[in-house]
């Protein structure tokens, strides 16, 4: 039978304290949270919709809108590989398909460990360089 994890709430609590719970201060809240629990999980934007008087749905709605966030637990380590156009040029598949085999994840999959989550980007903005991987940031 498979346990369910729970979500330690005091971390959000601090947070949105941290904010005095102001409507304002979704994004910068959604960001903190991001950082401590490494993605949004959903007690916590239940939580957070509830403190700052914005319907869930609202909160999803930001959550989703900006690449940033994640919905599902990342790794402690994030692996982007940009696949824009001067990189793919340059070989960023063949870089892809190593990732893919040393880390066994596709794009977008977190490994069961919680060690790597593997994305892949479209543009990091280093086009001269490419192909480019950034690692954690």
């Amino acid at each position: 039978m498979k346990t369910v994890k729970t979500v330690e709430m005091k971390k959000a609590k601090d947070i949105v304290s941290k904010y005095h719970s102001e409507r304002s201060s979704l994004i910068a809240i959604l960001q903190d949270v991001q950082e401590a629990y490494r993605y949004l999980p959903k007690e916590v934007l239940s939580y957070i919709s509830k403190e700052v008087y914005i319907p869930l749905t609202k909160v999803y709605e930001v959550a989703t809108f900006y690449q940033a966030f994640s919905l599902t637990p990342q790794g402690d380590h994030i692996v982007k590989l940009c696949v824009g156009t001067a990189c793919h040029v340059r070989g960023a598949a063949r870089i892809l398909d190593k990732l893919e085999r040393d880390l066994q994840l596709k794009p977008g999959q977190t490994s069961g460990d919680y060690r790597f989550t593997l994305e892949t980007v479209n543009c990091v903005g280093a086009c001269a360089l490419g192909p480019v991987l950034v690692l954690d940031g």
